[in-house]
């Protein structure tokens, strides 16, 4: 059976995950499990699906960064899924398909996810040494809080008798940064 993953790190993401979720059912994956979450929280759904497949199975992503934060990260998601006897597919992998049923898939995705990696520290070496220069030239604000630009909103709701819970659901904002608006303690 292929059970398909797929993930996107915020919920803005959603044309991606459509994406992800077209080419896993063009792949044949019969259950798929999606989710939209940074890959440094808690998946749940990576968890259900490794969970789900069985012995003979296979898991199809479409990228390796789908499914995994580190090469670490992923060796360990290879060394639980063949302990089931579960090979990982990763759909678009260099303009080709990688397969770890067999041992050269294997080694391609061990050296695969270490440039990753590798890439992925440089892009973030740059990015910080972007930020420091912009900063420097006084060209550099942060990101914009979006809580706070609602605090009007946030005190208008508060003043007409909603608690903490449904403002933040009204306002898509944490009941933290609602507490932290009207300088409540937390409930």
């Amino acid at each position: 059976m292929l059970v398909g993953y797929g993930r996107t790190s915020t919920v803005e993401q959603i044309a991606g995950l459509d994406e992800q979720t077209r080419q896993l059912a063009a792949t044949g994956c019969t259950k798929v499990f999606i989710e939209q979450v940074s890959s440094v929280a808690a998946r749940a759904q990576l968890t259900a699906a490794i969970d789900f497949v069985r012995e003979g199975d296979t898991l199809v992503v479409t990228k390796i960064d789908r499914l995994a934060r580190s090469t670490t990260d992923l060796l360990n998601i290879v060394a639980v899924l063949e302990r089931k006897c579960v090979a990982l597919r990763v759909t678009d992998f260099g303009g080709g398909e990688l397969d770890t049923a067999s041992p050269t898939g294997r080694m391609l995705l061990t050296m695969m996810a270490a440039i990753a990696e590798f890439e992925r520290a440089i892009m973030l070496e740059r990015q910080k040494i972007g930020v420091a220069k912009a900063k420097g030239e006084g060209r550099y604000r942060g990101r914009v809080p979006t809580a706070r630009r609602q605090s009007a909103r946030v005190i208008e709701l508060r003043a007409s008798g909603l608690g903490a819970s449904a403002i933040a659901a009204n306002l898509s904002i944490s009941r933290a940064s609602v507490y932290r608006i009207l300088g409540e303690p937390t409930a």
